[in-house]
């Protein structure tokens, strides 16, 4: 379920004096569970959520702190995201730590022809966005230079707070 990592907090002007560091033992995830695979034995297990956006989401290796300050690390397989339902159980401290994809400003946009889907899909592929494409909307990061696009293009659109998944980070996902 998880294993452990040292991390050490030592500053370097100790370590060239030849001094020991203090050294925090945190609890590592490395595996991601949907709710239904949990392992009978979390039953009782605490919960906590973390808060993640697209970029956050897609690291599969690092230090990350809960939303209840629970901080621990993940050594997950490379190319995995982590997605709203995914689960990360540390044991112990004996917790579940479910994912929230954390709303992002974005620029939605609605074709109304086949066309415009290939169109305006070709001109942000173009511009080197990501892309997030769902039954009836583009979607794509509210960042500098995006809207000037859009306006180039005469591509309607409009702005919104939403979880954002990239094309190619769903396509990188090939576990389950």
């Amino acid at each position: 379920m998880s294993s452990w990592l040292h991390f050490s907090v030592s500053s370097a002007s100790s370590a060239v004096k030849g001094e020991t560091g203090v050294f925090k033992t945190l609890p590592v995830a490395d595996r991601i569970y949907r709710e239904s695979e949990l392992p009978e034995s979390c039953a009782g297990y605490a919960r906590d959520t973390i808060t993640l956006g697209w970029e956050e989401r897609q690291k599969s290796h690092g230090r990350r702190r809960s939303d209840g300050g629970v901080e621990f690390g993940t050594s997950l397989s490379r190319g995995m995201l982590l997605r709203a339902g995914h689960c990360l159980v540390l044991d112990p401290p004996r917790l579940v730590v479910d994912i929230v994809e954390r709303p992002e400003p974005v620029f939605v946009i609605e074709p109304q022809t086949s066309s415009d889907w290939g169109l305006f899909a070709y001109h942000l592929g173009n511009g080197h966005q990501p892309l997030m494409i769902t039954d009836r909307t583009l979607v794509c990061p509210d960042v500098p230079g995006v809207e000037s696009l859009l306006q180039r293009y005469r591509i309607p659109f409009v702005r919104a707070n939403v979880a954002f998944t990239p094309v190619s980070a769903v396509a990188a996902h090939h576990h389950h």
